[in-house]
């Protein structure tokens, strides 16, 4: 019996490897790049789990999913238990399992990675869901007797679907609205189909609708209705916002409106949501990458899945520009990896001055300014330098700005008597997401700003706790 084995011994088990396509393939297609494990592969990762009596991992779990109880599940050949088991915490688990950064979160929390290699719980993770849903044997927990009370959820990312799950489990009646023509926020135009299938996406949903959430698109609150209107015409009894922070940044360089400079919202919402990936099939309106230096400008993962889409789409030199190492970057380093070996060339510590555009007004250049690394500053990071003199320009056609995400506006200027803060975010107590409009309450990036999908979902479940007491109990 594996249970059997004492901890020395399963220490030296090496942490399995993902299978993921070639990169010489991978290059050229926007297939997923991470295959999955095998059931082997599956059994022999979870030997590895050191079954500890605090497990440290679910404390590094912003959604508290059980991992030491899945783990047992999955080495005993329960994989449908196991799914059930990580549905208790978890609405998304395909999803999580493919885009959810573990290494800093549950695996980094892992007593293993103090001297060996952390349990590969993501890994494990995506396995369960995806042999639930290859076998069409999706078990979804019970709901509680209905209540009767009415919430609606602004918002269809990771924190509204997260909110929404527990909520419907609690018996609550609970509407999604979503101001797009796709339930799935971010998760839907935000990461490209590589890492995150659309289809995985709309079968996690559609568990979601078997729980009798109602989904409602092209429903801009704000604008079709507004949330003093959800309350007094529509009858809703609490409110969750939960719309992310979409509004882009730009460097406020000159050149900046130039024809083929992109937003990386844009930028990836045309690849993802208007399927422009598919040129055969659909004529999205998109400055051509083929055959064309593409510049990518910023070092997280949104800049990483928006070069590795431009690589995707045929660039013939994608760049990655980033004005600090790539010690700095905040990227995972699963998907600095993969664009490296599918050919994205990483320029570190150059900073842009000014997009340059040719006779006929179009994107043709970029001015860079190379920098050196100082002392650290409020990031933690060191600070980047400007090295006096080292300007030069490069060629390039395609520019896409990936630097961080603001507050969209437009659910605040509606609703004058709800506090935000100087920078446009919702304010909302740290503990109960309790706005100051009785009610409402707010979480995630509209909260926090841009953060993981795993931190929205995780504030989204905290929400649906103290909406729950409020439902119960009435008291503000």
């Amino acid at each position: 019996m594996v249970d059997k084995l004492p901890p020395k011994e399963r220490t030296k088990i090496p942490r399995q490897t993902m299978p993921e396509q070639d990169a010489c393939e991978r290059a050229h297609n926007f297939r997923e790049v991470n295959l999955g494990l095998d059931e082997a592969i599956a059994q022999r990762e979870s030997q590895r789990c050191l079954t500890c009596a605090d497990p440290k991992c679910t404390h590094g779990c912003p959604v508290g999913v059980q991992i030491r109880e899945v783990v047992d599940l999955v080495r005993e050949g329960e994989y449908l238990s196991a799914a059930a088991k990580l549905r208790e915490d978890n609405v998304l688990p395909a999803v999580t399992g493919r885009v959810c950064p573990q290494e800093n979160q549950c695996e980094g929390a892992c007593v293993l990675a103090r001297r060996f290699n952390s349990l590969a719980i993501g890994y494990i993770e995506r396995f369960v869901a995806d042999y639930e849903r290859e076998t069409g044997q999706v078990g979804l927990p019970e709901r509680a007797p209905a209540t009767g009370k009415k919430v609606a959820i602004v918002g269809s990312g990771p924190a509204g679907l997260s909110c929404a799950g527990d909520l419907a489990l609690k018996g609550h009646g609970v509407t999604v609205f979503e101001a797009l023509h796709e339930i799935g926020g971010v998760l839907i135009y935000g990461i490209p189909e590589f890492r995150l299938p659309k289809e995985i996406v709309r079968q996690e949903v559609d568990n979601m609708r078997a729980m009798g959430i109602d989904f409602q698109t092209n429903v801009v609150i704000g604008k079709t209705v507004t949330i003093d209107e959800l309350f007094e015409e529509e009858g809703y009894d609490a409110v969750f916002i939960a719309t992310g922070a979409g509004l882009p940044k730009f460097m406020n360089i000159p050149g900046e409106e130039l024809p083929g400079v992109y937003s990386a919202n844009e930028f990836l919402t045309r690849v993802n949501l208007m399927k422009a990936y598919d040129r055969d099939q659909y004529d999205s309106p998109i400055y051509e990458c083929r055959d064309r230096n593409v510049a990518i400008i910023g070092g997280g993962n949104t800049a990483m899945d928006s070069v590795r889409s431009a690589l995707r789409l045929g660039a013939k030199n994608a760049y990655i520009i980033y004005r600090r190492s790539e010690e700095e970057m905040p990227a995972r380093g699963e998907e600095v990896h993969h664009a490296k070996d599918e050919g994205v060339q990483f320029m570190n510590l150059h900073n842009p001055l000014e997009f340059i555009g040719n006779e006929e007004g179009n994107l043709s250049g970029v001015k860079l300014i190379k920098m050196e690394l100082g002392e650290a500053d409020e990031s933690g990071r060191r600070k980047p330098i400007p090295i006096e003199g080292s300007e030069f320009v490069m060629p390039i056609d395609v520019a896409v700005v990936a630097i961080g995400t603001g507050a969209n506006p437009l659910v605040q200027s509606t609703t004058p008597d709800m506090a935000t803060n100087k920078w446009g975010y919702i304010v909302a107590d740290d503990e109960t997401l309790r706005t100051n409009k009785r009610g409402v309450f707010a979480g995630g990036d509209i909260v926090s700003g841009a953060a993981t999908v795993i931190l929205a979902m995780g504030a989204g479940r905290t929400a649906a706790r103290s909406m729950h007491a409020f439902l119960e109990t009435g008291q503000w």
